[in-house]
């Protein structure tokens, strides 16, 4: 029994020692799953504060280089008004220049004026010393005062009217030849450094696309595309609503080829993102700048001139994109060559020199900065510059009388520049335009009586008129001739003058049988 009572005591001892060990050692798991949840709080505490601190480091990164960029774009932005600003006040002071000549030339017309007047007042002196002298010669010829009268007139009005025209003649050629000439150089100068060069035609090359599907491709998401084109190129892109065209702004010839060909190849390859646009464009370049270098010395090789600097004959590898007045430059230099060579070897003159300066002579059109001088002056200076002889210089300085010739190739050059330049058909000028212009000259012409035939030569302009001899005498020759210029002045527009030639022939013909 004894036994038995101690075994269940044991037993009952065991059973609640297990159970009070049980209840403490859960007591202990709980207080460390406390401690372990608590040390995990800290943690992740710990680990947020990190990351904000680091995404605030983020921020303020990103904010510093937005405003770089933001700072960058405005210095860009104010450099280009600042630019903007100075072509204004120069744009301004030739205008000022323009008016100043516009009230010399109006002085001129004034003098002119003055001039006519006293022609008139001597006219007037005249007609009075014919009265006297009708009153005297009625007392010696004997004639009735009527008749006398009449043939006095008739004579000493032909003799007076022929010498007050001479003298009006000559007086207006004087005044017209200054003020035209003052009146021309002003209006190029100021056309040339100003308007010329932001002409549409010289601005803008139109890029055609099979589809209006490919703009897009083009423009790119968010337009990274085309900002990607405009950044490597340099060259404004104008994405709108003309039908299956895009068109390329940019003043530099180089650079809307550059950007043509690339627009091209993207388009043609079909793969069009912002890496592939930078490749193809950087290509590109390299391929134009290689070939501006090939056409310069092609076209060297083929006039024969030699020891052309290299900067010089890249200069003349531009001109292939570059075009002056509709005319291409690099045509219209070779052309110049071409007639300068001929002329010069006529004349008994160094062809291989005039040559030289023909191709040459614009150069000051090509190069990649534009200083504000005279096309003229600054090939002149660039053709110094590498180290061409003085005459060749003197012939590009002045084939727009900018300088003073020095040279006999100077001439040749600027009549072979002009010889260009009217060719019909070389400048921006309709052929059905130019033929009506022609037309009109010879109508206009014709429309005088005594008039047979009426030939508009030199591009329109000289007009050779043929008269009868029975019908138009000398003196009338040179009233008809005057009359004509007056007609053609008041009704008719055309560039530069027009020189009118009057022909009187008397023949005589017979045969001996």
């Amino acid at each position: 029994m004894d036994i038995t009572a101690i075994s269940i005591g044991l037993l009952i001892g065991a059973i609640i020692g297990t159970t009070i060990g049980y209840f403490i050692l859960k007591k202990l798991q709980s207080k460390q799953e406390k401690e372990l949840l608590y040390k995990a709080k800290i943690q992740a505490e710990n680990i947020k504060k990190d990351k904000i601190i680091q995404a605030k480091e983020k921020f303020l990164e990103l904010k510093e280089q937005h405003e770089k960029t933001i700072n960058n774009r405005e210095r860009k932005i104010q450099e280009k008004e600042f630019h903007f600003k100075q072509r204004e006040n120069n744009f301004n002071k030739k205008n000022d220049e323009f008016r100043k000549r516009e009230i010399g030339i109006k002085e001129i017309e004034e003098k002119l004026e003055g001039q006519i007047d006293g022609v008139r007042k001597k006219e007037e002196e005249l007609i009075s010393s014919q009265k006297k002298q009708i009153e005297i010669l009625e007392k010696v010829s004997g004639f009735s005062a009527d008749e006398a009268r009449d043939q006095l007139m008739e004579t000493l009005q032909q003799e007076a009217k022929t010498k007050a025209m001479a003298t009006l003649k000559e007086i207006k050629e004087e005044a017209v030849m200054n003020a035209n000439k003052e009146a021309k150089k002003i209006l190029i100068q100021t056309i040339q450094r100003v308007a010329a060069e932001q002409t549409i035609e010289n601005a803008v090359s139109v890029f055609n696309i099979e589809s209006d599907d490919i703009k897009g491709r083009i423009i790119g998401r968010e337009g990274r595309n085309i900002r990607s084109l405009e950044a490597a190129t340099g060259v404004e892109i104008i994405v709108d609503n003309t039908p299956e065209a895009i068109i390329l702004s940019c003043f530099d010839p180089v650079r809307r080829e550059i950007a043509r060909l690339s627009l091209h190849q993207l388009v043609t390859d079909g793969r069009i993102h912002p890496a592939r646009i930078e490749e193809v464009v950087a290509k590109t370049q390299k391929s134009i700048k290689d070939e501006i270098v090939e056409v310069g010395k092609r076209t060297c090789i083929d006039l024969g001139i030699h020891g052309l600097h290299p900067e010089l004959m890249k200069m003349v590898g531009r001109m292939k994109f570059r075009s002056s007045y509709g005319q291409n430059l690099l045509q219209h230099s070779r052309e110049v060559a071409n007639l300068c060579a001929t002329m010069a070897s006529e004349l008994g003159l160094n062809p291989k020199v005039a040559k030289r300066a023909g191709l040459l002579h614009d150069i000051g059109k090509v190069p990649e900065d534009e200083p504000e001088l005279p096309h003229a002056i600054l090939g002149m200076k660039l053709a110094e510059k590498y180290g061409e002889k003085k005459n060749v210089c003197n012939a590009i300085g002045a084939h727009h009388d900018e300088i003073e010739m020095s040279s006999m190739i100077s001439p040749i050059v600027q009549i072979c520049d002009a010889i260009s330049g009217a060719r019909p058909g070389a400048r921006r000028e309709i052929i059905e335009a130019y033929i009506q212009r022609i037309k009109e000259l010879e109508n206009t012409a014709l429309s005088f009586d005594g008039v047979t035939k009426a030939y508009a030569i030199q591009a329109g302009r000289e007009l050779r008129v043929f008269v009868e001899s029975e019908k138009v005498g000398d003196k009338r020759a040179d009233e008809l001739a005057f009359e004509i210029s007056e007609k053609i002045e008041s009704e008719m527009t055309y560039p530069g003058q027009v020189k009118i030639t009057v022909i009187r022939e008397k023949r005589a013909v017979s045969y001996a049988k």
